[in-house]
Order: structure tokens, then C-alpha cells, then sequence
């Protein structure tokens, strides 16, 4: 397989969508990994196996009508393998491993068999103490966006996902790319002040646009570089109850084409009146444990 991903739009041809299947159920509050999960166990209201997999049957059926191959992760029992994204990613030809938190280490093991496609020169594990996450890793053509948190507490913040030493490492991997890192805003406890992601507080779509919140930026002269790079006239700015709901999480068939959450009312006018052509799905069981569409789906092969 011939790798190429070169930023966030491109007409998408292969992706890896994840797996709601043996999930694993309601875990214990003390063994979630973000807030808004331990919110939703506390609540009562953590989503259901069944909801799940019709949901992401959902972004299946459209990602086929428009062609796109669509690989999904061995069933592993008893194992939350919803979120593709946060085990690997892509950048140019190459795939790099994410270093995940260790409990998760198996979900690599059931994207083995497309690991193995992958010429053997092209795939990347990086050191251990490179800590990253594909969610905070954003190609953006010339650049590569990525979240991180540099914070002198960030052994004890379970949502820092990605470190500097992570960044530095992507850095020396694409010497012909220019690396942005934004520092964002964690929370173990209130999921509407932390970003567990880049692409929980920003995201690029069409050419030149792209969708943003400005308090998951801990620095705001890096949001604002943000804001400046698209042009303040091709941002749509979400409030803090969007970016809870993963506004910002919608994901990219092609330049004119997003899969966005039934229920983001304002942003899904807005992308029809900048000419987007939006597939509506049911995502928002999904949503109860931090991630959305972008988090499910890792892309593999575009234009």
C-alpha cells in the first residue's frame, strides 16, 4: 500500500474507520481517560454497545457511497477501539505508531494486518518517551500543525496526550514540512476547559478555512496566528457548549465534502453557505467519551 496524506482534505481513498464491537461497556469512573467520560458514568448516561456500532455504520455507508475503501480494526474482546485516530496516523508516505497510553497498546496489534501492507521503510515507531496521540497531528500541506502541552505537570494531567519531545521528533521526520505546536488547555476534571486533542479545539476544511475555539488555546498569540494563517473572514468560531459537543470534530471526504453531527445545527448551515455538500450522521453516543468523527477515522490514502 502506497501511503499519501498531505493535509486534512484531499479527496480521501482509504481509510481506517474504527470499531464499537466488544467495546467493553460502562467502565469504572476511575478508569476513564477524559472527564467528559467519567461525566457520563457518573450520569448514568455512558452510550451503549448497539447505539455505537449503528452510529458508525452510519459514517461507513457514506464513506462507500462516495468510494473510499474503509479498513476496520479486528474485533478485540472486550477492548474500546472506537477511536482510530489515537493509534497511528499519517503524514506524506509515511505511517507513524502512536505512543499511547499503555492500557492501549492491543488496539495496535488489530490494525496489524494493514501495518503490514505498508512497505517496511515507511513505517514508524518513535523512542518511548515521544508521548503523542493522532488527534493533536494535523497535516496541513506545507505544515504540520500539533497539539501538545509543555506544562511541568504533565505527568499528573491524563489528557496531555503529546509532549515536546514528540513534536521535535516529527520535526527532524519531515525536514521539508514547517512543525506549528500550540500549546492547549487540559483538565482532568472539567471537560469544557480541555482540549484532549488539537482537533477537539480546531480543525482545516475545504482549502483555506477551518473551524476553531478559542479557549482550547492555552496561548492566545498562537490562536490568533490561527486565526490570521486562514484569514479571520474563513473561520467559523465555536463557543465552549459547541466545542463540548465536538463542533470541531467533523471529518474531510474532499475539499467539498464533510461528515458532520446531525445535531451541530449552526455549523452545518454555515458549511452550506460556504458551499459544502454536508453528510449528516447520529454521532453523539459516540461524543459522550471526548472524540467525534475525525477521532473514529484515520485516514490512510488522498489525492
Amino acid at each position: 500500500m502506497k501511503l499519501n496524506i498531505q493535509n486534512e482534505t484531499s479527496r480521501l481513498r482509504a481509510v481506517i474507520l474504527g470499531t464499537a464491537e466488544s467495546f467493553g461497556g460502562t467502565p469504572k469512573a476511575e478508569d476513564c481517560y477524559d472527564p467528559k467520560s467519567v461525566e457520563h458514568v457518573l450520569a448514568g448516561t455512558y452510550p451503549k454497545e448497539d447505539d455505537m456500532i449503528l452510529e458508525m455504520q452510519s459514517v461507513a455507508k457514506i464513506l462507500e457511497k462516495y468510494g473510499v475503501t474503509v479498513y476496520r480494526p479486528d474485533v478485540l474482546k472486550k477492548c474500546n477501539q472506537i477511536f482510530s485516530r489515537d493509534i497511528a496516523f499519517t503524514i506524506n508516505d509515511k505511517i507513524i505508531r502512536a505512543n499511547i497510553l499503555p492500557d492501549r497498546d492491543k488496539e495496535i496489534e488489530a490494525i496489524r494486518y494493514v501495518w503490514n501492507k505498508i512497505d517496511e521503510d515507511k513505517r514508524i515507531i518513535l523512542p518511548e518517551e515521544c508521548h503523542v496521540e493522532g488527534g493533536d497531528v494535523m497535516p496541513w500541506n506545507d505544515y504540520i500543525f500539533i497539539g501538545t502541552y509543555t506544562g511541568e505537570d504533565y505527568p499528573d494531567i491524563i489528557t496531555a496526550r503529546t509532549n515536546i519531545e514528540a513534536v521535535n521528533a516529527i520535526n527532524e521526520l519531515f525536514p521539508d514540512k514547517k512543525v506549528k505546536a500550540f500549546e492547549l488547555r487540559k483538565s482532568n476534571t472539567n471537560a469544557k476547559e480541555n482540549a484532549l486533542h488539537l482537533d477537539c479545539c480546531f480543525q482545516p476544511i475545504g482549502k483555506e478555512k477551518a473551524i476553531i475555539h478559542k479557549n482550547g488555546f492555552l496561548v492566545e498569540s498562537e490562536y490568533e496566528w490561527l486565526v490570521n494563517f486562514f484569514g479571520i473572514e474563513n473561520v467559523f468560531e465555536i463557543d465552549k457548549e459547541e466545542m463540548y459537543d465536538m463542533n470541531c470534530n467533523v471529518f474531510s471526504i474532499s475539499e467539498d465534502i464533510i461528515i458532520s453531527e446531525k445535531s451541530f445545527t449552526r455549523l452545518n448551515t454555515w458549511l452550506r453557505a460556504q458551499n459544502f455538500i454536508v453528510e449528516e450522521v447520529p454521532y453523539s453516543e459516540i461524543g459522550k467519551q471526548g472524540g467525534l468523527l475525525r477521532c473514529t477515522t484515520m485516514p490512510l490514502i488522498r489525492d
